[in-house]
This record gives C-alpha cells, structure tokens and sequence, in this order.
C-alpha cells in the first residue's frame, strides 16, 4: 500500500466517512476535520508509520495531500525537513536600530 493509500486510510478510518470521500485533494475543512480531530488523526498516522510526527509539522497540515507530501519528505530526512519547516516558519528576528550618535 502507498503512503498516499494509507494516509487515506487512517483519514476514513479515524472520521469515520464513507468510502471514497477522503481524496489527494480533500482539505480538513472539506472533510469536517476540526482541530481537536487533527490531533486524533496524526496520533493515528505515527502508529500507522510507526513515527514520531513533531507537532511544529503536524500544526502545518491542513488537507490530504499536504500531509502526504509532508510526511513523505519527513520520512525521507526527518532532520532536514525539521530545519526547513523551522526556516519557513520562524519569524525573523529584529536587530534593534542604534540611536544616530551612539548612546547617551
């Protein structure tokens, strides 16, 4: 079974929908799917993958495909797929402007 197959899978499985209702381009909205849900749903996926899904990523996730696409790349290189979500969501940080003429 695919990655795509069983992600499908555990999204029918834990909302309980019909056969066919959850597809690559179902969003969790589309799917009725509310936080407290996606919390069940990703506890679901780290049994099913036998992972440890960081809750930075599983905040992310937001339709099927995303969280095919997502845990295919952390499951290629868990460590740099935590270094580019931390890149991407991060805010920057703000250098404070020094005062014209130094500090008095």
């Amino acid at each position: 079974m695919t990655i795509e197959e069983r992600v499908i899978n555990v999204i029918t499985r834990e909302q309980h929908l019909d056969p066919g209702k959850c597809t690559m381009d179902s969003s969790f909205q589309e799917l009725g799917i509310d936080s407290l849900d996606g919390v069940n749903i990703m506890f679901a996926l780290e049994e099913e993958f036998t992972i440890s899904i960081p809750d930075s990523i599983a905040r992310q996730m937001k339709g099927v495909r995303q969280v095919v696409e997502d845990l295919t790349r952390f499951m290629e290189d868990p460590e740099r797929f935590k270094a580019e979500l931390v890149r991407t969501t991060m805010p920057l940080e703000t250098v404070p402007e020094k005062p014209a003429g130094g500090v008095q």
